[in-house]
């Protein structure tokens, strides 16, 4: 099977890309299920830790639903939403090229694949889990590590999308502006000067040739062998000294 380097053909610009997500989602969830299984044994007995005062505090709610209790009982409705977006991440992440792109898909995998184990396996029952938050900010939202995760990814991909980053690392509109810009001439151009900056060129050589063969030595060959003396190899005019009696 021909290789890129073979075939001229350039490497996949968005494997190391890939590869990012995946790393990224794989740390999310380990982090979140391992401070799941801590808070359900610290916390289980309805303890509240505070970590900044009334703002930040550490509480352990098995949740039914999604976020603020939405839709409490419908669990296995958030469990094929994330089946479906961990999906469309994975698809798409073939066709990244950008840093940020990966950073913000491998936390919004992470953060969805980190909730969906335990609506599939904590109790009460396959696909009826509930989610373990025990993040309460002040009393307003109890979330996870997971949570942190989607809602950071959801920042970044609002920035990109305001910059307008692709996938593939490009701004919109400027590959075009760019193949536009490279196709149209430069209004300000002579279309003269190329053929004068020829000519002269090819003068310039002409010129060059013939002072060569003007330095040539008178007489010689043209194929004497370079460094030779023209002199040798000639009889001596008679009478002229050194020549035979």
């Amino acid at each position: 099977m021909p290789t890129p380097a073979r075939t001229g053909l350039p490497a996949r610009p968005w494997s190391r890309s890939v590869l990012m997500v995946w790393l990224l989602a794989a740390a999310v969830i380990l982090i979140d299920q391992l401070t799941k299984v801590w808070a359900v044994a610290a916390l289980s007995d309805g303890s509240r830790v505070r970590l900044l005062g009334s703002w930040l505090s550490l509480v352990l709610l098995r949740n039914p639903g999604a976020a603020f209790s939405f839709a409490t009982g419908q669990t296995w409705l958030f469990a094929l939403i994330a089946v479906v977006v961990s999906g469309i991440v994975v698809w798409v992440s073939r066709r990244l090229a950008s840093t940020w792109w990966a950073l913000a898909l491998g936390l919004v995998l992470g953060g969805a694949v980190g909730n969906l184990v335990d609506r599939l396996v904590r109790s009460p029952g396959f696909l009826r889990g509930r989610v373990i938050d025990f993040l309460d900010y002040g009393g307003h939202f109890v979330g996870n590590i997971a949570d942190i995760a989607i809602v950071v990814a959801a920042g970044i991909v609002m920035v990109l999308s305001i910059l307008g980053v692709n996938l593939d690392g490009s701004r919109v509109g400027k590959a075009a502006e760019n193949a536009s810009s490279a196709q149209e001439p430069d209004p300000g151009a002579d279309p003269a000067e190329g053929r004068d900056a020829a000519e002269a060129e090819d003068a310039t050589e002409a010129r060059d040739a013939a002072e060569a063969r003007d330095a040539a030595p008178v007489g010689s060959s043209p194929e004497a062998a370079p460094g030779a003396d023209p002199a040798e190899g000639r009889e001596p005019a008679p009478g002229a000294p050194g020549a035979g009696a």
